[in-house]
């Protein structure tokens, strides 16, 4: 590992070793949080991954590490994270309760962001004391992770006997705790989704459309264009939307449907729906003049039952809910 310490983040011989930590998974996630709590002070002990990938990402940020089987993970650490993906995590810590893996009395911190610390109540019956702690964070696999991790957001569930040492775990690894309410998961974790993984998804699109147009580097065009309106977005929100649906330009629009019905039909739903999201936030907070807003919703509508009725325009705000994230297997967790 060649991480640095940070201020944040004193180097280790200035601080004793207090916990042993284990990681569940060894993931895009899990090496990376392992490695800067070792900067912090702490000690990883055990991996446990069953992938070439895995065994590979364990060696380059945990190097000298045992790769070991879960149940030996929780043998050999106080501190077990549990890296896997969301809709793996109930049966793994059913299954390492119900096998007598859990040690009363050991910290076990899951970084789904889906879930609080409800789905480790299993292992909570077993003496278990029980952490979620998720990483506002998209991971790479690779060291420059840890030095992500600064500044870093998590989102912080736990018991309140446990809060304040939650917190201090997040903040030794140079993140910034932000507490959810256990019931209020799910909803945290839709709106990263939205926010983060479709993101990528209409990146990448915008780039296969400029480069089906003739444009021979898509990613130097978009960059400041997208980090402009991100600073903006980030800044101001809606007041910040700009285009030809919060302008109202119904021609322009329904340009681009044609356009995109010939060149990349499988865009033209999803450019319906956020088109159709975008003109119902732009009329909510008055960028988008009543007037014009009744041409450019016909014509979403008229577009979205050419094509079926894909681009949810059916009432609205009518958008298609986040996708689910896919994950690996239970032992070789994936970014959450």
């Amino acid at each position: 590992m060649n991480a640095q310490p940070t201020p944040d983040r004193p180097s280790p011989q200035d601080r004793p070793a207090r916990l042993t930590v284990g990681v569940v998974g060894a993931g895009r996630v899990g090496p990376a949080l392992a490695a800067s709590l070792q900067l912090a002070g702490h000690r990883p002990v055990a991996v446990s991954g069953v992938s070439d990938a895995s065994l590979r990402r364990a060696a380059e940020i945990l190097p000298g590490v045992p790769v070991v089987p879960p149940a030996e993970v929780l043998a050999r650490a106080e501190l077990v994270l549990l890296t896997v993906p969301d809709d793996v995590l109930p049966g793994l810590v059913a299954g390492l309760a119900e096998t007598g893996a859990v040690r009363p009395g050991q910290l076990l911190a899951h970084t789904s962001g889906r879930h609080g610390a409800a789905v480790l109540d299993p292992a909570t019956r077993a003496g278990a004391l029980p952490l979620a702690l998720h990483p506002a964070m998209t991971f790479t696999g690779t060291p420059v992770d840890v030095q992500r991790l600064a500044g870093c957001s998590f989102g912080v569930t736990a018991p309140e006997e446990l809060r304040l040492a939650a917190e201090a775990l997040v903040i030794e690894m140079g993140g910034e705790p932000e507490w959810i309410d256990e019931a209020a998961r799910p909803l945290y974790h839709a709106a990263l989704a939205i926010g983060a993984n479709h993101l990528v998804t209409l990146v990448a699109q915008a780039m296969e459309l400029l480069s089906a147009a003739g444009v021979g580097n898509p990613s130097r065009m978009l960059g400041p264009l997208l980090g402009a309106a991100l600073d903006n977005a980030l800044r101001s929100g809606d007041a910040a939307l700009t285009g030809p649906v919060a302008r109202g330009d119904a021609g322009t629009v329904a340009a681009h449907v044609t356009e995109l019905r010939r060149h990349a039909p499988q865009a033209v739903a999803g450019y319906l729906a956020m088109a159709r999201t975008t003109a119902d936030r732009a009329l909510a907070h008055g960028l988008l003049k009543p007037e014009l807003a009744e041409d450019l919703l016909g014509v979403l509508a008229d577009e979205a039952n050419a094509a079926g009725g894909t681009g949810g325009a059916g009432g609205p705000g009518g958008t298609n809910g986040p996708d689910g994230t896919a994950g690996s297997g239970p032992v070789d967790g994936g970014e959450q």
